[in-house]
């Protein structure tokens, strides 16, 4: 068993693709109307395109933008994307206009940065070193 996919409820979609495909460099992956506005908009990591992929679901039902914005207002993110280095990603999207609401921080072996992905949703980007033993 395996993660095939899994979504994030976006304020909107159009915008949601842009940021994550031109800022955080995710690739969309699927793209199909459904209905007269929304889309079933998948996007993908450019280093694994048939792996997991990330549904850029319309915020539609009352109980999601409930949830979502409840974890927002706690400061909890939605998501968790690893990276290779957060300090680095954290200046590289700081330098893009990105606004993060954790600088980085380290957790013994794992380093965490938490940023506002400009569609409803806070996101979380982590490195997790691996200790020897």
């Amino acid at each position: 068993m395996r993660i095939h996919l899994t979504s994030i409820f976006v304020d909107d979609q159009a915008k949601a693709l842009d940021f994550y495909t031109g800022v955080l460099g995710f690739v969309k992956k699927n793209d199909v109307p459904v209905g007269e506005q929304d889309r079933w908009l998948t996007v993908v990591s450019p280093d694994e395109p048939g792996g997991a992929e990330l549904l850029l679901e319309p915020l539609g039902h009352p109980a999601a933008r409930t949830y979502r914005d409840a974890l927002v207002r706690d400061g909890i993110p939605l998501a968790q994307f690893a990276v290779d280095d957060v300090r680095a990603e954290y200046e590289r999207l700081r330098g893009l206009g990105v606004h993060f609401t954790q600088e980085p921080v380290e957790f013994g072996p794992v380093t965490t940065a938490v940023l506002d992905d400009t569609c409803g949703n806070l996101i979380q980007i982590v490195h997790h070193q691996e200790v020897g033993g």
